[in-house]
């Protein structure tokens, strides 16, 4: 059964404004209302159709005016912030991300017609260390508690949706913890990293990367929006891909330096606005992150379209990324290398 009113929070970036877009096209779903603190961007708010823009801040209580006038019955909340230097700070960042999720769960459990309630979550809520196993599944939690940051923010985030679910056992509840999103169209963090002409990274170091194409986590958001799938569920593309195998597809160059210059380094491009190089995000990429998707394929019923290494292509190609030096150069300059270490010997 179909939608008849639904909200989507976080619509100012781009999932939100893209998951309302694509609601606003089914004609099963009577109303889509978008909601967030800021209007999406105009090419992202011409694309939304007939979804409608409300501008609210979801930390404050009025939230449940607007879902009670409404009569909305699906709340899909979307708008989970990674990056504290867009969000105003990391101050502001935890007080959108936490306080914001609990005022709307507040809201929720006092609208007696909300029949579902989907919540964008990370595989972030793992964390990275040299202890993690080689793949997660939804039972296992981290093996280092996160201390900070938007992992910690999702931490807290669930454990309030599990504290609703407990409450209203009538709604059903979807958490949905999404690998890395790429693509050619998203702008995160990771495609800002991979898009830079050289790419640091800390020596000794060669993650594994599980990615999600941003079209992929669009076609999960919808599915759990339009039929009733409760459950925590990991959402990630088949395949797994190191660092360096990504930095060479991208075409980039790999600058390998000791952990002891990473926090200056890191400090630098936050500072020049390039790439916002959290602690988390540097742990990621330094350890990496695979987690076990069995359950969205077998209960939740969805395969993604692309695999690990065919997303991250498909915004190496999308972005027009060229090779900062050609393949030919490269491999004379391994030539060199080599000969010069035979010499040595």
């Amino acid at each position: 059964m179909g939608s008849s009113v639904v909200l989507v929070t976080g619509v100012g970036r781009f999932i939100g404004a893209r998951l309302a877009a694509r609601l606003a096209e089914d004609p099963r779903i009577d109303r889509v209302l978008g909601v967030d603190t800021v209007p999406p961007p105009a090419s992202l708010l011409r694309g939304m159709g007939r979804a409608e823009f409300i501008r609210a801040d979801i930390r404050n209580p009025l939230i449940a005016k607007v879902i009670a006038s409404a009569e909305v019955d699906t709340v899909v909340h979307t708008s989970l912030s990674s990056n504290p230097d867009s969000s105003g700070g990391r101050a502001t960042m935890k007080e959108m991300n936490v306080i914001g999720t609990m005022q709307l769960l507040a809201a929720c459990q006092r609208w007696p017609g909300l029949r579902r309630l989907v919540v964008k979550s990370t595989t972030a809520v793992y964390g990275s260390s040299p202890r993690d196993p080689a793949i997660f599944t939804e039972a296992m939690g981290p093996k280092d508690l996160p201390y900070g940051g938007y992992a910690k923010d999702a931490s807290e985030i669930e454990g309030y949706v599990r504290g609703f679910a407990r409450r209203r056992p009538d709604v059903s509840v979807t958490v949905l913890r999404f690998a890395n999103f790429i693509g050619p169209r998203i702008d995160t963090s990771l495609t800002r990293y991979f898009s830079m002409p050289v790419v640091p990274t800390v020596l000794g170091y060669d993650a594994r990367m599980q990615l999600l194409h941003s079209d992929d986590a669009l076609a999960v958001l919808e599915k759990a929006t339009r039929q009733d799938h409760p459950g925590v569920f990991n959402v990630g593309a088949p395949g797994v891909l190191l660092l360096s195998q990504a930095i060479r597809r991208a075409g980039r160059v790999q600058m390998s330096m000791p952990s002891s210059v990473v926090g200056p380094i890191s400090r630098f491009f936050r500072g020049a606005r390039l790439v916002d190089f959290t602690p988390e995000q540097m742990r990621f990429l330094n350890f990496g992150r695979v987690v076990d998707t069995s359950l969205l394929r077998e209960t939740f019923g969805f395969t993604p379209k692309w695999t690990t290494v065919e997303a991250f292509d498909d915004f190496v190609q999308g972005r027009q990324l060229r090779p900062v030096i050609s393949a030919d150069r490269l491999d004379a300059v391994q030539e060199r290398l080599v000969a010069t270490a035979r010499s040595l010997i």
